[in-house]
């Protein structure tokens, strides 16, 4: 009898289930849920045909080969009584993604970031139907992390760009990717900030003004789109915050601005390149404690640290000053003021309003054309990877601190063990004075001294390393063949 019952009542609960009707309000509520998860399909349906698969190669890598030895204990002390043959030469494959836009000339392009594509022999594009297409860069512009590629295939759908100046935190975006060839990802979050920069990314790129977004972004995702629900494109999608402890995605990704893509995407489509204003300056933020001691009212502005000789600012700028305004741009920090002055045409006179000795004062440059970043040295370390040394030219200040106040020349800021210099006993904080017999008074003059070595040949340094000065013969390497 006790089991008639419990059987009735079970199906007493089922009945009641099966006849449950929703309310007038609930019904209400889950037509608007309906509403949304529709216009999210729409949103994706959109989207996905104009995202493609990006496949690079490499050729020239080596390939890592694992020794025997490398999961036994302590492997490495094993390494040194058996030889291994260096690891052979092979193709390195990568993978990324990227958008199909209007490059305004009536063509269709593909945007994605540099750092997919950069050193690539070979790139293949997939597009959402399968179809493959060997493409090529149209242009590469390493200082927003952004390229586009031109192709062929022309009867594909483009996304149209979105107004990123109007992106709101809080609004709702999707990534969009091809982490693998197979498949695709839509993944959906909200704006957490905007204007981040100061990133430390692998060659970080050098104007930041990132959109933060929760949304996943997939390794793979890079150069895929972030848009709005409208399917625009707000950004392009392009890093990560990672912690190893946790895993590839912590809630915190970050996408480059689509009105700073767009910029891009058109200069590059114009002329194949990306052409800068210039100041020539080396400049930091001005904190809250800094505006205090210079006497500011309020933090903001970008000071000069430096003045990069034979620069647009040199003799009209000193050390020190505190831009505050382009023109009439208010200068919110030194990130921006590089974007400002990027904005404008090589040749344009610009008025800058300046805080120097506790006044405000109004200085005219004439800009000049940003070189390209591998050629930025002046007042700051390069390399010169022959000789394993990163050098600096020697200011007031470094000079006070190192005891060489009155010369002149370049200080080196770091040596690569196994190098060359290294081999020759050359020490950080030493300053080179002459090379070949030649003086040098700068990163610049140091470069061009550099650039008339030839493999092999041996070439004499003067360096002063405290009170002492001594020469110092260095052989440049001889090329790999």
């Amino acid at each position: 009898m006790r089991k008639v019952s419990v059987i009735l009542g079970l199906i007493g609960i089922l009945w009641s289930v099966n006849t449950y009707a929703f309310t007038e309000d609930e019904e209400r509520a889950i037509s608007q849920v309906e509403a949304i998860n529709k216009a999210f399909a729409a949103v994706a349906k959109r989207v996905m045909p104009s995202v493609v698969v990006i496949e690079t190669v490499e050729k020239g890598k080596s390939v890592h080969v694992p020794s025997p030895f490398e999961e036994w204990p302590f492997g490495d002390f094993w390494k040194r009584f058996f030889q291994f043959p260096e690891p052979p030469l092979g193709v390195q494959r990568g993978l990324g993604s990227g958008v199909i836009v209007d490059g305004g000339d009536g063509k269709k392009y593909i945007l994605t970031n540099n750092h997919v594509v950069k050193g690539a022999d070979k790139i293949t594009v997939v597009f959402y139907d399968g179809r493959e297409e060997e493409v090529k860069v149209k242009g590469r512009d390493p200082e927003t992390d952004l390229a586009v590629l031109e192709m062929k295939t022309q009867d594909v759908q483009s996304l149209p760009f979105g107004d990123s100046d109007k992106l709101e935190v809080g609004e709702i975006v999707l990534a969009v990717g091809n982490p693998f060839r197979e498949y695709h990802t839509l993944t959906m979050g909200v704006v957490s900030a905007k204007g981040r920069r100061g990133l430390n990314l692998p060659e970080a790129p050098t104007y930041q003004n990132f959109i933060q977004t929760d949304a996943a972004i997939n390794p793979g995702n890079s150069g895929g789109p972030l848009v709005n629900i409208r399917a625009e494109i707000v950004g392009i999608n392009t890093a990560i915050q990672t912690k190893p402890t946790v895993g590839a995605y912590v809630g915190i990704c970050f996408a480059i601005p689509s009105n700073m893509a767009k910029e891009v995407l058109h200069e590059i489509v114009q002329t194949g390149r990306v052409v800068r204003g210039y100041l020539g300056v080396w400049i930091g933020d001005v904190d809250k404690d800094m505006a205090d001691a210079l006497g500011l009212k309020e933090k903001g502005g970008a000071i000069v640290n430096q003045i990069i000789e034979g620069g647009p600012s040199e003799g009209k700028l000193k050390k020190g000053d505190v831009i505050l305004k382009v023109d009439d741009q208010k200068v919110e920090n030194a990130s921006h003021l590089m974007r400002i002055i990027a904005k404008y045409e090589p040749g344009t006179r610009v008025k800058l309003t300046v805080w120097r000795d506790g006044k405000l004062r109004k200085v005219e440059v004439k800009l000049g054309e940003r070189p390209p970043r591998e050629a930025l040295a002046e007042g700051k370390p390069r390399t010169f990877g022959k000789l394993g040394m990163e050098v600096q030219t020697l200011t007031k200040d470094l000079a006070e601190r190192l005891g060489y106040e009155g010369e002149e020349g370049v200080v080196v800021t770091s040596v690569e063990p196994g190098s060359p210099a290294d081999d020759k006993g050359i020490r950080r904080g030493d300053l080179i004075k002459e090379v070949d017999g030649k003086k040098v008074r700068s990163v610049r003059d140091y470069r061009r001294a550099l650039e008339k070595l030839k493999p092999g040949q041996a070439v004499l340094f003067l360096i002063r390393r405290g009170d002492r000065t001594f020469y110092v013969a260095l052989r440049v390497p001889e090329e790999e063949k």
